[in-house]
C-alpha cells in the first residue's frame, strides 16, 4: 500500500471531532491511536480493542503524525 493510499485513510471534517484528523468512519483522532502508542500500548492491543481498525489504520496514523 502506498503512503498516499494510507493517508486516504485519514479523514478532516469540522463537523467530526473539532476538525481533528480521524481514521476514516470513525471518531478516532490521529492523536489518541499515536497517544496510546506512545504509552506502550501494541497495534496488536489497539486493534483488539477497537473492532474495526485494521493494521494499515495504525500504520496510516503514524504516518499522517510523521507528515
Amino acid at each position: 500500500m502506498t503512503d498516499n493510499e494510507l493517508l486516504e485513510r485519514i479523514t478532516l471534517n469540522p463537523k467530526v471531532m473539532t476538525g481533528k484528523p480521524v481514521i476514516r468512519g470513525t471518531r478516532l483522532t490521529v492523536d489518541f491511536i499515536v497517544g496510546l502508542l506512545a504509552h506502550g500500548t501494541t497495534a496488536e492491543d489497539i486493534l483488539k480493542e477497537y473492532e474495526g481498525l485494521t493494521p494499515e489504520d495504525v500504520q496510516a496514523c503514524l504516518l499522517f503524525a510523521g507528515n
